[in-house]
């Protein structure tokens, strides 16, 4: 998506900031010299300033200018850090947090769904597993058909914060689908599992699907650690999807 003069006033500002080019406690550059530095007015630099504010990147008060907070006060949820945080690098503390969310998170939600999945949720979570295995074994967009597949769980938890957790999660685990498709064969040794998920729901069997979602995130973890390990490059969230080959 081409983005507007806010949206790339925004991107420029919350980039410098995530990769630690404007130390927390400092204040960022006055309003003209961004105004000059960015060539856009000073509207667009307010507007900025407020979106930065609202995803807890800086705090702006009378006297003290803007000034960056702190990353524990950052907005993990938000889709923009994420990508920032991609862009800069992620660090193993990152991933391995990201990690111990889905294990407290999808466990108690996919139970919750094979619970009270719908016919039209198990419709919708099983078009996205037929992509993940189509993109197995004839190549394509593997890693968006895994982001549906595990917000089609959330979704039919049936549960409103989860499923708008849901929509907050996306770019987070969408960072470690990527992670995981970096490894050799990864996708095609996760399809069984997420079969075995999936085929929980189907049978509205909460601890059989509890128990499958666990042993794909623990397979997903040992795939981040390996991929640390071997000190691969990480994927950048700015950039499509990575695709299987044919």
């Amino acid at each position: 998506m081409i983005k507007n003069v806010h949206g790339n006033t925004v991107d420029h500002l919350g980039e410098a900031i995530v990769a630690g080019r404007y130390a927390p406690g400092a204040s960022i550059p006055p309003e003209p010299l961004l105004c000059e530095e960015l060539g856009v007015s000073r509207t667009v630099v307010r507007e900025a300033v407020k979106s930065l504010i609202a995803k807890g990147l800086v705090t702006s008060g009378p006297k003290v200018g803007t000034r960056v907070l702190t990353s524990d006060h950052w907005n993990w949820f938000d889709p923009d850090v994420i990508v920032w945080q991609s862009k800069s690098g992620f660090t193993p503390e990152f991933l391995r947090d990201l990690q111990d969310l889905r294990r407290v998170v999808e466990p108690a939600a996919v139970r919750m769904a094979a619970e009270r999945a719908t016919p039209e949720d198990i419709l919708d979570i099983e078009a996205a597993y037929e992509g993940m295995r189509r993109a197995v074994e004839e190549g394509g967009d593997y890693v968006t058909h895994d982001l549906r597949f595990h917000q089609g769980l959330l979704r039919a938890s049936r549960n409103r914060m989860l499923v708008q957790m849901s929509k907050a999660l996306g770019a987070l685990l969408r960072t470690s689908f990527e992670i995981s498709t970096s490894r050799k064969d990864g996708p095609k040794n996760s399809l069984p599992l997420h079969r075995a998920v999936l085929d929980a729901v189907i049978a509205h069997n909460p601890a059989r699907a509890e128990k499958a979602i666990v042993v794909l995130i623990d397979g997903a973890r040992e795939d981040i650690e390996t991929v640390l390990a071997s000190r691969k490059r990480l994927p950048r969230l700015n950039l499509p999807a990575r695709h299987l080959p044919a």
